[in-house]
């Protein structure tokens, strides 16, 4: 297809938005699965995010890996490994050819385990899109992130840090990835909603205008989104209560043995709580603690039972699982040309999800090192922020609502205070009095992390939604989970390489995560969404003549 058929497209399709005439947008909504999303699923679907937590992967995990690291590494002012670590002058350790800073391995770890997903992503995300494939990889990721998290019960000693770094990017994998093919059920949910769908058939009948129905599955979205996110803070404040009294039973405040072999009953508790049952015997040196969990909260196995498999797209002409992601990946590409303002959210996406993912993990690690490794304080941490979390998605969903925000509008306000986070920490760079270096600091980082940063994984995916065409959806949350797995590997390889540079000065990446930030929000105040529904539209109709993404029989039952 020509420039200019395209252009042609986009003309027409304007005529129709302006005269109220069915858009292509809606007569693809309308028609899309041949299912309806019940109330029971949507339960279901909120229910898996409760196990799909991050506390084994993204939260545990990575505490316990950097906990392995510093016990194993020594002071850089003596002789390799004569002093461990412990004074001022750092901790570091020899690590893929060259001795670095702990932190810097964190980060550097945290980079590798990113890029592999991308990898991986790329190979298997169009998956997603094609067939009925998508539940099976949910379920796979799922059982693979539990094994990991048992795993981590082998591991338990400083010596075993190298295992514990293969733990690490597997159990990053796994969670990430998991948590991705069920993400991308959301549109599905959303536009098989009842009401969405009498919308959509109000706008066909010409008794309720294009705008307003868009705007109401806006709404919608935003709905599931944020509600998805409150089920999921409300589990975890639950999960983490329990973990307290693991803790407590362990005597993990004891002595450092007792607090790594914690870490690892943590990992493996929160791993648990995606399973049928959980029976652990676990061992101090000073007492048996015997952990029975024979009914645990089955919080994956009703969505993997309820979730209505909704059909896809079927396999290009010449294209294979094998080849189709690479191939889809590059049509996406290519597409996102001709969206442009589809193409300025994807840069903004991939700047300002680097900068989100690099900063938590840089305070994560600062965060770690403050409070001596001890879980139950980072156990009590998580408690404030999955709290907050919960108030501040709730609020920020009250007020959208009350006053018929836009899901842009609500993303500036929450990037600007992402912003100011990395303020926070640069101010650090020449002062020990603040910067995430004190108690105080990581107690109120918690409280203003869920308060005011965690809507961005509500909004975000959110907005993916308003800026994508309707037919082609999980097509570009593929594209979108690509590129952000893509730049969440580029800010922590950076930032290690900054903190070496820098002679180990943990605060310094915070200069690059600033400017970084700041420049990203410039594309997305470009973003226009009215004419993104409108290109989406012409879009549509282009594709429809081409049949590069017809759908079709995917000869699955």
């Amino acid at each position: 297809m020509s420039a200019d058929d395209f252009a042609a497209d986009a003309k027409a399709s304007e005529k129709d938005v302006e005269g109220v005439i069915t858009p292509v947008a809606q007569q693809s909504s309308s028609k899309n699965s041949g299912f309806t999303t019940t109330r029971v699923e949507l339960w279901a679907f909120y229910v898996y995010y409760i196990g799909n937590n991050g506390l084994s992967g993204f939260n545990f995990g990575p505490s316990q890996f950097q906990n392995l690291l510093y016990l194993a590494g020594y002071d850089p002012s003596y002789p390799p490994f004569t002093v461990p670590c412990g004074s001022d002058s750092g901790c570091v350790l020899p690590y893929l050819g060259e001795v670095r800073d702990v932190n810097a391995i964190v980060l550097l770890t945290n980079g590798i385990s990113f890029a592999l997903q991308a990898v991986v992503l790329l190979t298997i995300g169009a998956w997603a899109d094609y067939g009925q494939w998508r539940p099976n990889i949910t379920i796979f990721f799922t059982l693979l992130a539990v094994g990991v998290s048992f795993a981590w019960l082998g591991v338990e000693d400083a010596s075993q840090w190298k295992a514990g770094v293969a733990l690490y990017i597997l159990g990053l994998i796994a969670y990430q990835c998991a948590l991705t093919f069920w993400t991308a059920a959301f549109p599905g949910l959303a536009s098989d909603l009842p009401e969405v769908k009498a919308s959509a058939a109000e706008a066909s009948d010409g008794t309720k205008s294009s705008e307003d129905h868009a705007n109401f599955e806006s709404l919608e979205r935003n709905r599931i989104s944020n509600v998805s996110f409150a089920v999921c803070s409300v589990g975890e404040i639950l999960i983490l209560a329990v973990m307290v009294g693991i803790l407590k039973g362990l005597h993990s405040d004891a002595s450092t043995e007792n607090n790594t072999k914690s870490f690892s009953v943590l990992i493996a508790f929160a791993g648990g709580v995606w399973r049928t049952s959980l029976d652990l015997d676990v061992y101090t040196h000073d007492a048996e603690f015997k952990l029975s969990l024979t009914h645990a909260v089955l919080c994956a196995l009703p969505w993997f039972f309820l979730e209505k498999r909704r059909p896809g797209l079927a396999l290009p002409p010449g294209a294979t699982l094998l080849t189709v992601g690479f191939k889809q990946t590059y049509v996406a590409f290519s597409e996102c040309w001709k969206l442009k303002q589809t193409f300025l959210y994807l840069i903004f996406y991939f700047l300002m999800g680097d900068v989100l993912n690099t900063t938590v993990t840089v305070i994560g690690t600062l965060q770690n090192s403050v409070v001596s490794y001890s879980t139950l304080q980072l156990t009590y941490l998580l408690i404030v922020g999955i709290v907050t979390q919960a108030l501040g998605i709730y609020l920020f969903w009250v007020v959208q609502k009350r006053f018929n925000i836009s899901t842009k509008a609500m993303l500036c306000f929450n990037v600007f205070w992402i912003i100011i986070l990395t303020v926070w920490g640069l101010i650090g760079i020449h002062t020990d009095k603040f910067g995430f270096k004190h108690v105080w600091e990581i107690w109120l980082y918690q409280a203003y992390y869920g308060l005011m940063v965690c809507p961005w994984y509500a909004y975000s995916q959110t907005m993916i939604s308003e800026v994508s065409p309707l037919p082609q959806m999980f097509l570009f949350f593929a594209l979108f989970s690509v590129i952000g797995k893509t730049s969440a590997f580029i800010g922590p390889f950076v930032s290690s390489a900054i903190i070496t540079a820098s002679g180990n000065n943990d605060n310094y990446p915070f200069v690059f995560l600033f400017i970084l930030g700041t420049l990203s929000t410039v594309f997305l105040y470009f973003v226009d969404v009215g004419k993104s529904r409108i290109e989406c539209e012409a879009f549509i109709a282009a594709e429809a003549k081409r049949e590069a993404f017809a759908m079709g029989d995917t000869g699955e039952s």
